[in-house]
């Protein structure tokens, strides 16, 4: 690299340095172009993206078919708010419906709003319809959680730095294990209105909870009158080998929640998703948002759900992240203490005495493979669900390269 192009990049990380707050602490490379499974720096440099903006653009960067739905919507009509209907909500939301099988959805723009959503929906259940006495509602959460950034959502996780300085939190919410049916079962009393739970998870550490963790949440919810909630913000939309990660135990939650990929790495899109028990409770001036089911919106999540359809993308993560994991592991790194995931989400662990995982990612970045540590320890590797075998096979050597060093 030459002197010329480290000054190009270094102006940038300067310029982001002085007038950013320091609330994230990125590799340190300034792309400024995608396409497909790859990415380009300001320098020319080319990446293989193997994160995927955290699982936002499982179609590929720039999916010509999610960015020629947007460029047509931008020639109509961008915004309305819901004061108006528009001509494009209904259609992206009967097709996500029909998708997830449930009969509502409300749509907004964050997952974090999306999981606000569902916690107001399901407190107001338990008041309006199982009948639990006012300001009495109780959400189980699990460990090691992420469910967003609000005060409400951080003031229930178990990471410290998250709630640091942040206080004083939302009541009404109990923690369990995550992966723990048992203390579930235990935490239950008749003012628990909901188990919200991550079905893998993702920020967490890329955390597979035990065999049969799901099966056994929808019987100890049904038999409670219990509302199971998925956050499949991160997992779902094909990322672990399905649909939505909960489909490999075969349930089903009451209320479902979705975002990131449903944009199609083009716009924030999310969703609440639910049956009519649970979704009628919302009347009009509840809730809502002046930007959720917006024209632009609504058509680029159309597209988004075409393209996951129409290229079959949660078997082609199912299959090529069985084989991916399987070459990782086989690499035998002595730095590596486990590889885990499913479909093409998947987290490799650093022993603690091979130190961080962050190190390890540079090392990626330096050969040209984007990768970022999660939970210290963890290279998480979720690239685009449209990669083919040949680019997964580019990050493989590189990534045998930097584990066997």
């Amino acid at each position: 690299m030459t002197q010329a192009t480290v000054s190009k990049t270094q102006d940038f990380l300067t310029e982001a340095d002085r007038y950013s707050a320091h609330n994230y602490h990125p590799l340190p490379v300034v792309i400024e172009r995608g396409e497909g499974s790859w990415v380009w720096d300001v320098d020319g440099n080319r990446y293989i993206d193997m994160l995927s903006a955290y699982s936002a653009v499982n179609q590929g960067h720039r999916h010509p078919a999610v960015i020629a739905a947007a460029k047509a919507q931008l020639d109509t009509l961008t915004l309305t708010s819901r004061a108006f209907h528009n001509d494009q909500m209904g259609p992206f939301l009967k097709m996500l419906c029909e998708v997830t099988g449930f009969d509502r959805a409300l749509p907004m723009n964050t997952g974090a709003e999306a999981v606000e959503t569902a916690i107001k929906m399901v407190r107001k259940w338990g008041y309006k319809v199982k009948g639990v006495p006012a300001g009495k509602a109780e959400i189980i959460v699990c460990e090691n959680n992420f469910h967003g950034r609000t005060t409400t959502i951080v003031g229930f996780s178990t990471e410290d730095q998250y709630k640091d300085g942040f206080g004083p939190f939302t009541p009404g919410f109990k923690v369990i294990p995550y992966g723990d049916s048992d203390a579930l079962e235990a935490a239950i009393t008749e003012n628990t209105v909901g188990f919200l739970v991550e079905p893998l998870q993702g920020e967490g550490g890329v955390v597979v909870p035990p065999e049969g963790f799901l099966t056994r949440v929808r019987e100890i919810c049904t038999a409670n009158r219990v509302a199971f909630i998925a956050d499949e913000i991160q997992t779902g939309l094909g990322r672990t080998g399905r649909m939505f990660c909960y489909d490999w135990d075969g349930v089903r939650p009451d209320i479902l929640i979705v975002g990131k990929a449903l944009g199609g790495g083009v716009y924030p899109v999310s969703a609440a998703i639910a049956d009519t028990e649970f979704m009628d409770v919302y009347q009009p001036g509840d809730h809502g948002s002046t930007f959720g089911g917006n024209p632009l919106a609504a058509a680029i999540g159309l597209a988004a759900l075409g393209v996951i359809i129409d290229e079959k993308l949660p078997e082609r993560s199912d299959e090529l992240g069985t084989w991916f994991m399987d070459q990782l592991r086989a690499i035998g790194s002595p730095h590596v203490e486990e590889v885990r995931g499913k479909g093409l989400m998947i987290g490799v662990v650093i022993k603690q005495s091979s130190g961080p995982a962050r190190p390890f990612c540079k090392a990626l970045q330096a050969r040209g493979v984007l990768a970022k540590e999660t939970h210290h320890q963890v290279i998480r590797f979720a690239p685009p669900l449209t990669i083919t075998t040949d680019e997964l096979e580019f990050a493989l050597d590189h990534a045998r390269a930097v584990l066997s060093e």
